[in-house]
């Protein structure tokens, strides 16, 4: 939607910037959401799993540019279900479904129209709670078809979402394990900040500002909350299945029954996806097979994420967004990234939160000009604080202190951390993008292993000395324009089809080491680049490609190298818009990390 004055309708790309606004905007309440959550199993993780959920929509509509309201409704609606994760995600997806179902066809849908969309949630719980979103939902649909005729669709979604907080208000009279936590429901007050973030960019005319949304220093009430016996199974389980002639939801719910609780069924197309808390998956696995092709299944031990949250780690990890660690793994070690920011058309963005990398290609490719900043001092501050809520240490990794002023901020931030300054340790990657990223993952597996932030340290920076990385740009245009290089070379690179190859060297500086005509040239010399610098066969080596909107290019050349040097790990991923800002569309890197020659264990440094 968009700002303006008597929206009396919505087509296809005010609703994706709808669906991206909410995104940004439950995103930024992550946080928050898993300390909410204690039902129904306070394992703390409904902010994450509608965090995930809806950027698997947001990617999925993002990709479709202004397409009309059909194909968004249609695309939203595969997208929540491929990528709908935990309880929370799945009623969220439903609710999506609905969204869905009641414009089918429409090109333009008004506040009518839109009200058909709320009133499918319920048939798709096993058991519905009331206390849950299913209570918000449905007392919003109310207010929705109470609203049906405002012609404004500001004052429409105005309505709704002032009658979402006064539902969500009153859930722990409902449930009474909120009103024990004293909390509100987590998965409702995440379809309300849903809700907000449509409102937020109807009323102010862009997305919510805000990378993340860090109360103050308040209890775990996922963490202090028991499990209560009914609901004491010990795996959140789902499996997509995929079929010419799926089974309805409720013959899917009762075939499930048996076999545990928290029941939620999705359904589209050819596309079924259920979600059960057991303790035998594999039963459900197996069941699944009788309905379709099995695409994709998971297993979460609730327990021991419960157990997780009552115990805190010795070290968190925290990192800036220039790392380009993909999203699931950032996920799966727990790791604080602080956003760089993005300065484009005199807004301020955070960097990989508030704009995607896909979002930012497009509008590069468009013809923007971006420029860039560090994180703010703020932002680390905060980075901190969440970390040491969940950790005795915080472990901070950061872009090269000769390429930004990264470093140095985190390390003045952490000096005003008054009496939590000694628990910080800031180390200086001398890398960016995956180099940084891979340096990360090195210390997210001596965490695991039990080694003190200082050996951890001291292995950061003996690793760093031993690794590197290659990259080369399309095209010279955004390096000139950042000042990376002279006037006159970027233009004769232009008119001669040159491609520079640059290194980031072990001072964590960048310099050019060779340069080659055309792109087939070009990824040859680097990759020879890199060959020479592994010519000692590390045998404790990992990879990484980083790319600029080329992913099918960029799977090629890790699949080369694969072969080639027979890595450990080899990542794939897109880098993040703020170095894309210098580099451009179709810039690729490869980075190195050589761990040889360290073999002691944890205390022995």
């Amino acid at each position: 939607m968009a700002a303006g004055i008597g929206i009396a309708y919505v087509d296809g790309p005010r609703l994706s910037r709808s669906l991206l606004a909410a995104a940004d905007w439950v995103a930024a309440g992550r946080d928050e959401l898993n300390r909410l959550n204690v039902f129904p199993v306070p394992d703390g993780d409904t902010g994450t799993n509608l965090c995930l959920t809806l950027r698997a929509v947001a990617q999925a509509v993002r990709a479709l540019g202004d397409a009309p309201l059909p194909r968004v409704t249609r695309t939203m609606a595969e997208a929540s279900v491929r990528g709908a994760r935990g309880n929370s995600g799945m009623m969220l997806s439903q609710f999506l479904l609905g969204v869905q179902e009641g414009l089918g066809q429409l090109v333009r849908a008004r506040a009518s129209d839109l009200a058909r969309g709320f009133e499918r949630l319920h048939a798709s719980l096993d058991e519905p709670v009331e206390g849950t979103i299913l209570t918000v939902a449905r007392e919003t649909a109310a207010e929705a078809t109470r609203a049906e005729r405002e012609l404004d669709l500001r004052v429409f979604v105005r309505r709704l979402v002032e009658r979402a907080e006064q539902a969500l208000a009153r859930t722990p009279e409902l449930l009474s394990v909120l009103k024990v936590a004293g909390v509100v429901d987590a998965g409702a007050k995440g379809f309300v900040r849903f809700l907000d973030g449509v409102k937020r960019l109807i009323e102010q005319g862009h997305a919510a500002r805000g990378a993340v949304d860090r109360p103050p220093l308040l209890g775990n009430a996922a963490a202090e909350s028991e499990v209560q016996p009914e609901r004491d199974f010990r795996f959140c389980t789902e499996v997509l299945v995929r079929g010419p002639a799926l089974p309805g939801g409720s013959a899917v719910r009762r075939a499930l029954r048996p076999l545990g609780g928290s029941i939620v069924v999705l359904e589209t197309g050819d596309l079924l996806k259920a979600h059960v808390h057991t303790d035998t998956p594999d039963a459900v696995f197996a069941l699944a097979t009788s309905w379709g092709a099995v695409e994709s299944t998971k297993a979460e031990d609730m327990r021991a994420q419960h157990q997780a949250l009552r115990t805190r780690r010795p070290i968190v990890l925290v990192a800036d967004t220039a790392c380009d660690l993909p999203d699931a793994l950032v996920v799966e070690h727990g790791i604080e990234l602080v956003p760089m920011q993005l300065i484009l058309e005199e807004r301020v963005y955070a960097d990989r939160v508030e704009l995607q990398p896909p979002e930012f290609f497009e509008r590069l490719r468009s013809g923007f000009d971006p420029s860039t900043s560090q994180p703010t001092p703020d932002a680390f501050a905060a980075g901190y604080t969440d970390a040491l809520r969940r950790g005795d240490h915080a472990l901070v990794v950061t872009l090269s202190g000769r390429l930004s002023g990264t470093h140095a901020g985190a390390v003045a931030a952490a000096r005003r951390m008054d009496a939590a300054a000694e628990r910080i340790t800031v180390v200086d990657s001398r890398s960016a993008s995956l180099g940084e990223g891979l340096l990360v993952l090195r210390a997210a597996e001596l965490v695991e292993l039990g080694w003190s932030p200082a050996d951890i340290a001291r292995e950061l920076e003996r690793v760093r000395g031993q690794s590197g990385g290659f990259f080369t740009v399309a095209t010279l245009d955004r390096l000139l324009r950042s000042g990376r290089v002279g006037r006159v070379a970027g233009w004769l690179g232009s008119k001669l089809n040159i491609k520079p190859i640059m290194s980031i060297s072990v001072e964590g500086i960048v310099e050019p080491v060779a340069r080659t005509r055309g792109k087939t040239a070009a990824r040859r010399r680097l990759l020879d680049r890199l060959a020479d610098a592994l010519a000692g066969t590390p045998r404790e080596l990992r990879l990484g490609v980083a790319h600029a909107d080329i992913p099918d290019f960029a799977a090629e050349v890790a699949a080369e190298l694969t072969v080639r040097h027979h890595p450990k790990t080899c990542l794939v991923a897109p880098i993040t818009p703020v170095i894309a800002a210098h580099a451009g569309v179709g810039a690729w890197g490869v980075f190195y990390q050589v761990e040889d020659g360290n073999k002691r264990v944890a205390g022995a440094l």
